[in-house]
C-alpha cells in the first residue's frame, strides 16, 4: 500500500466532497429522467463494487456472495415497504442492518476455520447466495411471484421528479462508501487488512487481530451492500429471486473491482464506471451479448498485463520515490534508540514441559528452561531438532500440545498470536516473510502500530524509520521488499521485529544465507541490541556467531533439551558433541 504525503491525504476527501456537492446540483438543471437514471446505475455499481472491495480487495478474501447481501437488502426493503407499508427511507437502515448481521454471523463461523481461505471462501459465499435464494423462494418472503413495489411512495424534494430522488440517494451512498473505503485504507484497520492479504499467518504473529479485522471489514462490506440493495428494490419496483440473486451481480462486482484495481480505494469506482458505460454502449447499439464478451476480454487482458488494475498502472507511471531528506527519516536518524530495560537476570520467559506433536510426530518433547531478562540465549541443534518449532510455540504461530509458557508471569501458551505480540514478544522468520505489496516502511510501521507499543500512524512511521536506519535500510524505505536482496530482507525482518519495542526478540536463523562480511554486520547489530538491554533468543547454525554473542546456550536434539549453560562448557559436553557435531565421545577427546 503506497504511503502518500500528508498533503495528498488531505486533498482526496476534499475533492470527493466537492465532487459530491457539484453532482448533487444536477437535478436543478431539470435534465430528462434518462440521464439521472443512467447516472444512478453508475453510482449504484460504484457503491456495490467499492463495498465489496473493503473486504475482498483489501484482505484478499474474494467473495462471490456479495449478491447475497445485496439481495438481503432488496428483500428487506421489499417486504417492509411492499407488504408491511413501511416508509421507503425507513427501511434502508434496516436493510443495512440485516445484511451486516448476516455477514457477521457467517464470518464468525467461516473466519474461525483456518482452511477456509482462497477458493474455499469464495465457494462458500457463493453457496450462501443459493441458500438464501432458496429460502426466499419457498417462504412468504417471496413465495414465487416476487414482491411488487410499484405502489410504494417515493419521497421527492420540492418539484423534483422521483428519478432525482433515486439519483441523490445513490449519490449519497456511493460517496459515503468511497469515504469509508478511503479512510479504511489509511487507518490501522486498512494496514492490517493489507497485511492479511499478503500473509495472514505472519500478520497475526506481528500483532494484527486478523479474525476481528476480517469480521469488521465483512460487516462494513455487507452493510453497505444491504443499503444499496434497499434503494435498488424500489428503483426496479419488482423484486424476484432470479434477478436479485443472479450470478451476474457478484461477477460484475468482481470484474469492476479487478479492472479498476483492488489495492486502491478508488479503483473499483473507476472500474464500475468504465464497465457500466461500456455495457450501455453495446446494449444501446443492440449488441448486448457482444458487450459482455468485450468486457470479459478486457478483464482477461487486465489480469494478464495489468495485475494491479487500470488505476494501479496509472499510479505506477507517476510514482516517485521519496528522497532521503524525507522529514520522517531525518526525525528517525536524530531519535535515540528506545530503551529495552528491566531488572537484569530476572526470569522473563519460563517454558515448562512444552511439547508439540504433528500427526504423531513429536517435534518438541517436554522442553523446560528459562530465559533471563537482558541475556542472549543461543538455541542450537541439528536440523529438525525443534528449534523453530519452539520459536513458533512461543510466538503463537503454533499452539503447544502440552506444557506451559509463562511470559512476565502470565501463561501465554493458549493465547492467540496477536495477543502474544501485543504483550511484547517479536520474532523473525528463518525464510524472510515480508508483506510483498507493502513498502519497506509500511512493513515496519505495521509492527510499531500493532505490537506492544501500539503507536499511532505518525509515531509508528518515525519508530519504523529509526529501526530502518539502525538496520541500514533508511534509503530503501519507499521501495517494495521484492527490490531488496537476501541480506537486506534479513535486516528488514530484524527492523520489523524491533519496531514494536519488544521485551523478548526471537531471531530465527537471521544469518543463514549471508556472506561472511554480512554476518559480521549482523553480529554488530545484535551486539548493539544487547547493549541496549534487549533480551534475545538466537537460533543459529553459524557457531562462531553463537559463541561470540550468546550468554548461554540451550541445545535441542530430536525435540528434547540435552544441555543448557555456558557456551564453551556446553559445546564440550559429550552428548552435545555426539548429537550436534556428529562425533563419537572418543573422537571429541582426541
Amino acid at each position: 500500500m503506497a504511503t502518500s504525503a500528508s498533503g495528498s491525504r488531505l486533498s482526496a476527501p476534499w475533492l470527493l466532497g466537492i465532487a459530491a456537492v457539484l453532482l448533487a446540483t444536477l437535478p436543478l438543471f431539470k435534465l430528462p429522467a434518462f440521464y439521472e437514471s443512467f447516472l444512478y446505475l453508475i453510482l449504484h455499481w460504484i457503491a456495490l463494487a467499492t463495498s465489496w472491495n473493503i473486504l475482498s480487495g483489501y484482505s484478499g478474501y474474494f467473495s462471490f456472495g456479495h449478491g447475497a447481501f445485496f439481495g438481503l437488502g432488496m428483500y428487506t426493503t421489499g417486504v417492509l415497504s411492499g407488504k408491511l407499508d413501511w416508509p421507503f427511507l425507513a427501511t434502508l437502515p434496516v436493510a443495512a442492518l440485516v445484511a451486516a448481521l448476516f455477514g457477521i454471523g457467517l464470518g464468525a463461523v467461516v473466519f474461525r476455520v483456518g482452511r477456509l481461505r482462497g477458493e474455499l471462501f469464495a465457494l462458500i459465499t457463493l453457496a450462501v447466495t443459493f441458500v438464501i435464494a432458496t429460502i426466499a423462494l419457498n417462504t412468504p418472503i417471496d413465495g414465487g411471484p416476487g414482491v411488487y413495489l410499484s405502489s410504494v411512495p417515493v419521497p421527492t424534494l420540492g418539484s423534483l421528479a422521483s428519478s432525482s430522488t433515486f439519483y441523490l440517494l445513490a449519490l449519497a451512498v456511493a460517496f459515503a462508501t468511497l469515504f469509508i473505503a478511503y479512510y479504511t485504507q489509511r487507518a490501522k484497520l486498512g494496514l492490517g487488512l493489507f497485511a492479511i492479504h499478503d500473509d495472514e499467518d505472519a500478520a497475526e504473529v506481528m500483532g494484527v487481530p486478523t479474525y476481528r479485522y476480517k469480521l469488521i471489514a465483512f460487516c462494513i462490506s455487507c452493510g453497505l451492500a444491504g443499503i444499496v440493495g434497499g434503494i435498488h428494490a424500489v428503483f426496479v419496483s419488482y423484486v424476484t429471486v432470479s434477478e436479485t440473486f443472479s450470478i451476474l451481480v457478484p461477477l460484475y462486482v468482481v470484474l469492476m473491482s479487478v479492472l479498476g484495481g483492488t489495492r486502491h480505494w478508488l479503483g473499483p469506482a473507476l472500474g464500475a464506471a468504465l464497465v457500466t458505460v461500456l455495457l450501455y454502449a453495446f446494449t444501446g447499439g443492440e449488441y448486448a451479448v457482444l458487450g459482455r464478451a468485450v468486457v470479459g476480454l478486457i478483464l482477461v487482458v487486465v489480469i494478464l498485463f495489468l495485475p494491479n488494475g487500470v488505476l494501479g498502472a496509472l499510479l505506477s507511471r507517476f510514482k516517485t520515490r521519496t528522497p532521503i531528506t524525507d522529514p520522517i527519516v531525518v526525525e528517525a536518524r536524530a531519535a535515540l534508540a528506545p530503551a529495552m530495560t528491566g531488572v537484569k537476570d530476572d526470569v522473563l520467559l519460563q517454558a515448562t514441559g512444552v511439547s508439540k506433536s504433528f500427526q504423531g510426530v513429536r517435534a518438541l518433547d517436554n522442553v523446560s528452561f528459562d530465559i533471563r531478562r537482558g541475556e542472549i540465549l543461543g538455541l542450537v541443534g541439528p536440523n529438525g531438532s525443534g528449534k523453530s518449532t519452539f520459536i513458533n510455540c512461543v510466538s503463537g504461530h503454533y499452539r503447544a500440545t502440552s506444557g506451559r509458557i509463562r511470559f512476565s508471569g502470565v501463561d501465554i501458551a493458549g493465547l492467540p498470536a496477536h495477543r502474544i505480540a501485543q504483550r511484547g514478544i517479536a520474532r523473525t522468520y528463518q525464510i524472510p516473510r515480508p508483506f510483498p505489496h507493502l513498502s519497506v516502511l509500511d512493513n515496519v510501521t505495521l509492527t510499531a502500530m500493532f505490537g506492544a507499543t501500539a503507536f499511532n500512524r505518525r509515531a509508528a512511521e518515525a519508530e519504523a524509520m529509526h529501526w530502518l536506519a539502525f538496520a541500514g535500510l533508511a534509503d530503501k524505505a519507499r521501495v517494495l521488499p521484492g527490490e531488496l536482496n537476501l541480506h537486506e530482507r534479513k535486516f528488514l525482518e530484524m527492523a520489523r521485529a524491533l519496531a514494536s519495542r519488544p521485551s523478548l526478540v526471537l531471531l530465527d536463523e537471521v544469518l543463514s544465507g549471508l556472506t561472511p562480511s554480512e554476518i559480521d554486520d549482523a553480529i554488530r547489530l545484535i551486539r548493539s541490541l544487547r547493549d541496549q538491554g534487549a533480551t534475545i533468543v538466537f537460533v543459529e547454525h553459524v557457531m562462531r556467531a553463537v559463541t561470540a554473542l550468546s550468554d548461554r546456550i540451550a541445545v535441542l536434539n530430536q525435540g528434547k533439551l540435552i544441555a543448557i549453560g555456558d557456551p564453551r562448557a556446553v559445546m564440550r559436553d559429550p552428548e552435545v558433541v555426539r548429537a550436534y557435531l556428529g562425533q563419537t565421545e572418543g573422537a571429541a577427546h582426541a
